[in-house]
């Protein structure tokens, strides 16, 4: 019943993303419209541990910012709400080739002569049996395994992004999302993750690399992307059908 309840639900689904979808025939994919990053679904502010606040050092009668890299005000991104360029950039490359190979045979065998065996084969075994091979156990197992990896990906790009939260040790939560409309297909790119101000260069940018707890998401939606994935009547099935 359980499963019925769901099946019917997911071909509900179906039937309104279908008609959605049949309404949007012939017009571009609508980009998303721009909006605090904190009010999104799934947005949650981050929390780590921190260690004790520092006692702030002021120079006085100094003309000299503390923290400054030049004599003018610092233009990098520092409050809540600043904007900074992530520079993102993947060279990922991975190769792997692993086999293995199990064999076990056992064979064991019971039985009992003498006078024990004689006293069995009179009363508890039938007419032809013989006690001297009462019990045999013969069993065997083989397992042949195989894996290879062999992956290469590659990502240069950049995206701006929005200073959202700002931690009790200086260090700053980013997020930044950007799309791009060519023709009939949207490309996503989603950023995210916490700096450190220092790792910000003089031209308000960061490496990719330089983020902690980096969220890097690349994608799109349009016509490309929904050819290249299976029919919802195809992902049904493969949820449902136990084979």
């Amino acid at each position: 019943m359980k499963k019925l309840l769901v099946t019917a639900c997911c071909l509900l689904t179906a039937g309104c993303t279908m008609s959605n979808d049949l309404a949007k025939v012939g017009q571009e994919p609508v980009l998303t419209a721009i909006q605090d990053p904190t009010t999104m679904p799934g947005y949650r502010p981050v929390q780590m541990p921190m260690p004790s606040k520092q006692p702030e050092h002021y120079n006085a009668n100094s003309l000299w910012r503390s923290g400054n890299r030049a004599f003018f005000q610092d233009q990098r991104a520092k409050r809540v709400g600043d904007i900074l360029t992530v520079v993102v950039t993947i060279s990922d490359e991975a190769a792997f080739d692993n086999s293995s190979t199990n064999t076990r045979s056992n064979s064991r065998e019971h039985g009992a002569g003498g006078a024990l065996g004689a006293a069995i084969n009179t009363v508890a075994l039938p007419a032809g049996a013989s006690a001297d091979a009462m019990a045999s156990v013969n069993s065997q197992s083989a397992f042949n395994g195989s894996g290879s990896i062999d992956r290469k990906e590659e990502l240069k790009t950049t995206v701006a992004a929005v200073v959202t939260q700002i931690l009790p040790n200086g260090n700053m939560v980013i997020e930044g999302r950007q799309e791009v409309r060519v023709n009939y297909e949207v490309r996503e790119l989603i950023v995210g993750g916490v700096v450190r101000p220092q790792d910000i260069s003089s031209d308000n940018t960061i490496d990719s690399q330089k983020i902690a707890e980096a969220r890097i998401g690349y994608g799109g939606r349009g016509q490309i992307t929904a050819a290249q994935q299976p029919r919802y009547g195809n992902q049904v099935l493969d949820i449902v059908l136990p084979f």
